[in-house]
């Protein structure tokens, strides 16, 4: 069973991320909206993310960021078989 991400329901949830308008915004957000293991855990696949285009090692990776080698492994997946949403926000942030 494939599950639809594109619903009107996320798209609601998309506009509200976008109408945001500075990093405390999102943070009052974020907070409401997930737990804060939801939220952590977000933040460590993104800096998994990040390790992984700056070329740690798993092992250096799971050693700085507490995550599982399945994360990591499934991180990476993303990276070299995903939609590129990974590298289209990292090259963003490096243009600031």
């Amino acid at each position: 069973m494939s599950k639809k991400i594109r619903t009107e329901a996320v798209d609601y949830l998309f506009d509200a991320i976008l109408s945001l308008k500075d990093r405390e915004e999102c943070y009052t957000f974020f907070e409401d909206i997930c737990t804060i293991n939801e939220l952590l855990s977000l933040s460590q696949r993104f800096e998994v993310a990040k390790m992984l285009r700056d070329h740690k090692t798993y092992l250096e990776i799971a050693e700085k960021t507490g995550a599982s080698t399945a994360t990591i492994s499934r991180v990476n997946r993303s990276l070299n078989y995903g939609n590129d949403g990974y590298d289209m926000v990292f090259e963003r942030i490096n243009k600031k």
